[in-house]
């Protein structure tokens, strides 16, 4: 298994150029052509969902986890390096994106998500190519049965929804449903639906840190599946607890959103 894990969230915004060149309308505004590419695809899925498909979502926030593999005297333990979001507030989609792959090709981490097979993976793919960026050892690293492409191994890539869920065979829940299920802190004051009214004002900050409260809870549904599987010992799961909680209380005075998941979290504890 893999020693670095790279426990990640991604945030979007409908692609209005994209949008502009899919309807043959170049003269709509940003704004307008978000609202006119959902009611595309509101008609497309004949009023099902307006949600836009993978290619169309512009990447505004990557946050991650860094965690390390370490041996100790009871097996493995999980350590807490980074909370963080990519880039800065004003970094490009682009380097956003080349933020990303780049770890890929220097480190092969393991990935963890929460539905990124579906979604975040397969929206960083499409703007890569949009942006002509490229990354072999995504492709190189592993065997036929171990690697980032491969759905049902876990070594590269744990999407978490896939696992509760049996890939597939029963219901697929929310994180924040599982999250409320399981004694988690899910959502705070901020939800996915808000992102675009955040983005259209400027506020790309309150995005960064709502993604990492998401990367949150995505660290403790993660614990809590190692500790089922028993790839972590019960000790060993309640010291990498431990260590975020420890990581989440240090950085409570200069990142004041991260306080307040820890409060949130000690609420259910």
């Amino acid at each position: 298994m893999r020693r670095d894990i790279i426990i990640f969230d991604i945030e979007t915004v409908s692609d209005a150029e994209a949008a502009r060149r899919l309807l043959r309308q170049p003269e709509l505004s940003d704004e307008q052509a978000r609202d006119e590419l959902s009611a595309y695809f509101l008609e497309k899925t004949d009023n099902r969902s307006d949600f836009p498909r993978q290619p169309f979502h512009q990447v505004v926030a990557i946050a991650y986890a860094h965690m390390i593999r370490e041996p100790g005297e009871q097996g493995t333990e999980y350590v807490i390096r980074r909370l963080a979001s990519g880039g800065k507030v004003e970094s490009t989609e682009r380097e956003l994106l080349q933020g990303f792959f780049g770890l890929i090709e220097r480190r092969a981490p393991q990935l963890v998500t929460f539905n990124g097979r579906s979604f975040d993976l397969s929206v960083l793919k499409y703007r890569a190519m949009a942006h002509g960026i490229s990354c072999p050892r995504w492709f190189n690293e592993g065997d036929k049965w171990n690697s980032y492409s491969a759905r049902y191994s876990t070594q590269y890539h744990l999407d978490l929804l896939e696992v509760f869920s049996d890939y597939g065979a029963s219901a697929r829940c929310s994180m924040d449903e599982v999250a409320a299920c399981l004694g988690i802190p899910g959502k705070l004051d901020t939800a996915g639906d808000q992102v675009r009214e955040m983005f259209e004002r400027g506020d790309i900050e309150g995005i960064r840190r709502y993604c990492e409260t998401d990367v949150c809870t995505t660290v403790l549904l993660f614990l809590r599946w190692q500790l089922f599987t028993g790839a972590l010992s019960a000790p060993a799961f309640a010291r990498a607890c431990d260590g975020f909680y420890n990581y989440l209380a240090a950085e409570r005075e200069r990142r004041p959103w991260l306080g307040a998941y820890l409060d949130a979290w000690d609420q259910l504890r």
